[in-house]
């Protein structure tokens, strides 16, 4: 893998970890069941995608 396909997966990685994190935050300040499930479940997509992403290194 190049050095630049790798600067590319390190800024995927670092998106989605960020989002992964918003999602957490989110999750904890709503207060409707269903959208805090909704949430979660965005959370749990990021992470796949993060773990995908670092299973390519």
């Amino acid at each position: 893998m190049s050095p630049k396909e790798l600067d590319y997966i390190e800024d995927a990685l670092g998106h989605e970890k960020f989002l992964k994190t918003q999602c957490q935050e989110a999750a904890k300040n709503l207060q409707d069941e269903n959208l805090k499930a909704q949430v979660r479940e965005m959370e749990q997509k990021h992470q796949q995608i993060f773990d995908n992403f670092y299973n390519l290194v």
